[in-house]
């Protein structure tokens, strides 16, 4: 078992202890939504055509740090999860640029090392675009970011939407892909580490 920190120590992930007795059999799916202050993640065990929860929280980076050091906390937090609830696949959203190319630069940032952290670890990484996981999760590429929550709480049999948003987000990613894997199409791109 990895302790992973909560917020109310230090601030850097929030979630609680890995817990590899919830493996249980079938393949293991981490969903991340890349953002440098606040990283979702979202971790399901998918057994044929049947999907459940496992974990889900975010870790998350001060603003006053320096970005090489909120990138290497982001590293080390994949790497975390990773080595703890080692998944056959890390999902991943696809960068979306709207107005704010800044905000874009750094989220592609936070995206590198995430996908770094998987490929060091020799894990498949899966790609999703935004319009391909609401397609997934809600039938409706344009759905509302509280219709995907809904569908998220429901699928998983959750009794709340899980927070912090991005988290649910995560849970989105990782329900995709496999929506995508288990019908046998990969509607991603993909690429295996090592």
């Amino acid at each position: 078992m990895i302790a992973v920190q909560s917020l109310r120590r230090r601030g850097n992930l929030f979630g609680m202890a890995v817990n590899m007795m919830d493996r249980r059999g079938g393949r293991i799916i981490l969903g991340i939504d890349p953002g440098t202050a606040t990283m979702g993640w979202g971790v399901i065990r998918q057994e044929g055509n049947r999907l459940h929860y496992v974990q889900h929280g975010a870790i998350t980076t001060p603003s006053t740090w320096e970005m090489p050091r909120r990138l290497g906390r982001l590293f080390d937090g994949v790497t975390e999860l990773v080595k703890g609830y080692r998944p056959e696949t890390v999902a991943i959203e696809e960068l979306f640029f709207n107005t704010n190319v800044t905000t874009g630069i750094t989220v592609g940032q936070a995206r590198g090392v995430a996908m770094l952290a998987a490929y060091r670890a020799g894990i498949e990484v899966a790609e999703y675009t935004p319009l391909q996981v609401k397609q997934a999760i809600t039938s409706y590429g344009r759905a509302e970011k509280r219709q995907v929550q809904e569908m998220v709480k429901t699928l998983l049999n959750l009794r709340e939407i899980p927070r912090p948003d991005d988290a649910a987000d995560g849970l989105a990613i990782a329900i995709c892909h496999a929506f995508s894997a288990g019908m046998g199409r990969q509607r991603g791109k993909v690429g295996v580490g090592k």
